[in-house]
């Protein structure tokens, strides 16, 4: 599954989402629930590092960075950000420098 795939999918989930719940969602909900889904991250990760209360889960945490991506590919479409493009611009000519 490319990038592009991966978006089309989350937001096509995203909008069952919103149908389902009457969420009107633009840039600055998208940006608020990535937040709210990075502090679950978060708060998953001290729990696996034992600086939090309660027993970490590997599922979970790995569950949360994919709540983490899949906000951050619905921010970036409401934003009008091609993330693939920034992607090659911002890190991946480090690899064709480093080629060259």
């Amino acid at each position: 599954m490319t990038l592009s795939d991966l978006s089309a999918s989350v937001l096509r989930i995203s909008d069952i989402y919103a149908r389902e719940h009457g969420i009107e969602r633009d840039r600055d909900w998208a940006l608020l629930k990535m937040q709210e889904e990075l502090g679950e991250l978060t708060a998953e990760h001290l729990r696996l590092s034992s600086r939090a209360r309660g027993d970490g889960d590997p599922a979970a945490l790995a569950d949360e960075a994919a709540d983490v991506l899949g906000m951050l590919l619905i921010y970036c479409d409401r934003a009008g950000i091609d993330i693939e493009d920034a992607m090659r611009r911002k890190w991946l000519k480090w690899l064709e420098q480093d080629a060259a």
